[in-house]
């Protein structure tokens, strides 16, 4: 989510955003032609349905009645120093923290969803505080090929994040429609894709999938801009990563495998509690099982967990109910790990 899932820290913090970024409230619609998800003024799922569709009444019942669990405010982390560059079918992803993946195959570098920054925040002095630092220091990334946003809710599109890649290594960012212009602002090039549209990146297709999720910046910008899953169709098999996304009735996950088998999925698993207020928009570590069997995935790793509390859940459940749903749909515990920060998913070119 963004401002109902961050928290919606306040006025003062969303004027203090502007202020820093430069951008308006509401940047109008964008210059597309209307669709079965696009209106001509906002974004949806295909034929109007809207997720995460909770008003402000809602947002005060949750934060109201909330229990939330308490979170360590740091956790040790052991980062990793990653290879320069996998090559051929092989793949390793390393686990950077919330929704951030280094992902190494063919010989390219691919993140996703990049964020270095402490806080999932348009400030540096409020919002949602990192407890795990990354698992890989930015300086130790090797130069980065591609990048994948999802969406711009704050803990998956960090500008500042982007900034400096896009100074260090010129990376090529796939954004969905109207994240474009918002980079732009800050002189970062990124290219805008619909549901359904492709693009080719030397043995790889980058492929925009739609997901169960919706996107915003600040309060007047609601769906304003597309959010997306992506496929990366890869001669090896295929990868996944669906970003942010409830479950629904899994029918876009099904779909995935119009593309051929998918060798590896990144599936969110945190971020899921109190399910009367979350469930529509994060699935929960039993929806990802579900995905996982949706995809016809060979791996998965879990996601979107640990890094930043965002919901009520207490950081180890994402984990621990990862498990018991691993154990129910007896799913092998290594075909679908939640992994720390600093931690590796190894693949051997001759899986698949």
């Amino acid at each position: 989510m963004g401002w109902l899932r961050n928290g919606l820290i306040g006025a003062g913090l969303v004027a203090g955003g502007l202020l820093l970024a430069g951008m308006a409230l509401d940047p109008g619609p964008v210059d597309r032609p209307v669709s079965d998800h696009f209106d001509g003024e906002r974004f949806s799922l295909p034929g109007g349905a809207e997720i995460g569709d909770k008003d402000l009444a809602d947002l005060l019942r949750w934060q109201r009645t909330r229990e939330p669990a308490p979170w360590p405010e740091q956790v040790a982390v052991t980062p990793a120093i990653p290879a320069a560059r996998v090559a051929g079918d092989a793949i390793i992803a390393t686990m950077v923290g919330h929704a951030t993946v280094l992902v190494q195959t063919q010989g390219l570098n691919i993140l996703t969803d990049p964020i270095w920054r402490d806080r999932a925040s348009p400030v540096d002095w409020a919002g949602p505080k990192r407890v795990a630092a990354p698992g890989v220091a930015f300086d130790d990334l090797p130069r980065i090929d591609l990048v994948l946003l999802s969406h711009g809710h704050y803990d998956h599109m960090d500008v500042p994040t982007l900034k400096r890649l896009w100074e260090r290594d010129r990376p090529l960012i796939l954004v969905p429609l109207g994240h474009g212009r918002m980079l732009a602002e800050a002189g970062i090039e990124a290219r805008e894709l619909d549901w359904g549209e492709a693009v080719p990146m030397g043995p790889l297709t980058a492929v925009a999938e739609p997901v169960y999720h919706w996107s915003s910046r600040w309060f007047l910008d609601r769906n304003r801009a597309l959010w997306a899953g992506w496929t990366l169709v890869a001669p090896g098999g295929n990868i996944f990563f669906a970003g942010d996304s409830g479950y629904g009735d899994g029918a876009y996950f099904r779909a995935v495998r119009r593309h051929g088998p998918v060798r590896l999925a990144l599936l969110p698993v945190g971020a899921y509690e109190p399910r009367w207020f979350m469930s529509e928009q994060h699935m929960n570590p039993a929806e990802a099982v579900r995905t996982l069997a949706d995809l016809g995935a060979e791996q998965a790793l879990g996601l979107h967990w640990g890094t930043f509390q965002l919901t009520d859940e207490a950081r180890d459940a994402p984990p621990a109910e990862l498990a018991a749903a691993r154990d129910a749909a007896g799913v092998a515990a290594a075909r679908f790990p939640a992994l720390a920060p600093g931690e590796q998913l190894a693949m051997d070119a001759s899986a698949g």
